[in-house]
């Protein structure tokens, strides 16, 4: 029996080449985790979380320092979906079709991996919900003649002030955010942006500490339907608190939403909404990490930003990408033939599957993978 996928890996690799120049910014952008090869589907992998450690006065003894015990923290992610795209093809659809079949074989595997490789890259996307704060106008595409690179530079900031690590950071952006980024002539006029690398290749360049990618699959949040929402705690909010208590307000607020402060002179950030509120009457909303940066009194007024685009800006290390091919059992199933195919770009592997029936091949291109926000305070939204 002839072994008809290595026959098909010219193929395969061309259909592999083509897809994966599509724009799927986050998969390169992310921290990309090899210790979900020995995960299974829906199996937990726990990752430590080093919790804050306090200073005291150094004060001289005759002795070394007894420190307090530590309760080392941890979190969990998981390989949450296996999934394949397949196709077949019957012995007389091959003859009718001579030497076109290969090309359209071609055109069937790229799609495949197209499909794979768009649902990893939206899932990524989908983890805006954990941003901490945003920078931005609701509904107005950032990078503008008169602001231009201030978005960048207040993006930073919001990252420095979390403490966030500063040494990888990426930026994924919409197209229509990357064409007004673009069209900003400091950045492809050579005498003014040091090199002509966006005039000459249009490229997105590290700018301001950001690697600035594009994505087909930003995510456009709609928020909730609030109003008339009022800060209900007399002793107020300090500074660092998460979970917020609101009243006299209708409508839902939903996670991922953008909320400020809207007391004139008290609170300028936009804060990430972690878990929402069902609407009407009073009830607790939480921030993302980490929580508000000024002080709240009673009874100021909150307000949640109409629809946006969200671009992301984030550390690569604070978003994981778990990835590996579906599991086969011991002995195989009743594929004929098994191989995996791997992006040398995005470290995505393929396993692609042939299974011979009765007069006709079936084909199936298949992956497994799980996404996790493991820093919220390492990630902002840039609002478009």
């Amino acid at each position: 029996m002839s072994n008809t996928l290595t026959n098909l890996i010219p193929t395969i690799y061309a259909a592999k080449d083509r897809v994966l120049r599509e724009l799927t910014g986050f998969i390169t952008a992310v921290t990309r985790d090899a210790s979900g090869e020995t995960a299974a589907k829906g199996q937990t992998i726990r990752y430590p979380v080093v919790p804050a450690l306090t200073s005291t006065a150094i004060v001289p003894a005759a002795t070394g320092p007894d420190p307090s015990a530590t309760t080392q923290g941890s979190d969990t992610m998981s390989i949450d979906n296996a999934e394949s795209a397949t196709f077949f093809w019957e012995a007389e659809e091959q003859k009718g079709l001579g030497n076109l079949y290969n090309v359209i074989l071609q055109d069937q595997f790229a799609q495949a991996m197209r499909t794979l490789v768009n649902k990893v890259e939206a899932d990524l996307a989908a983890l805006y919900v954990s941003a901490s704060r945003a920078y931005g106008t609701a509904g107005t595409t950032p990078f503008d003649s008169t602001n231009k690179l201030t978005f960048m530079a207040q993006l930073y900031k919001i990252l420095a002030d979390n403490g966030a690590p500063l040494d990888d950071l990426q930026m994924v952006i919409n197209t229509t955010s990357g064409v007004a980024l673009r069209s900003l002539t400091e950045l492809w006029k050579a005498n003014e942006s040091g090199g002509d690398n966006l005039l000459r290749q249009g490229l997105l360049l590290p700018l301001m500490g950001f690697d600035v990618r594009e994505s087909a699959q930003v995510k456009t949040h709609t928020g909730g339907t609030e109003s008339g929402y009022l800060v209900d705690l007399t002793a107020g909010y300090a500074v660092g608190l998460k979970t917020i208590h609101v009243d006299t307000g209708t409508g839902t607020i939903l996670a991922g939403d953008v909320l400020t402060n809207t007391k004139t002179g008290r609170d300028t950030n936009k804060y990430i909404v972690k878990t929402g509120f069902a609407g009407d009457g009073d009830g607790d909303i939480v921030l993302a990490n980490p929580g508000i940066q000024v002080a709240w009194v009673n009874n100021d007024p909150v307000s949640c930003a109409a629809s946006f685009a969200a671009n992301m800006a984030f550390s690569r290390s604070a978003i994981h990408l778990m990835m590996r091919v579906p599991a086969m059992p011991e002995g195989g199933d009743a594929a004929d033939d098994v191989m995996v195919i791997t992006d040398d770009q995005t470290g995505i592997s393929f396993q692609v599957a042939m299974y011979r029936q009765r007069r006709r091949v079936a084909y199936e291109v298949a992956l497994a993978w799980g996404v996790k926000a493991v820093k919220p305070e390492a990630i902002a939204l840039l609002l478009g």
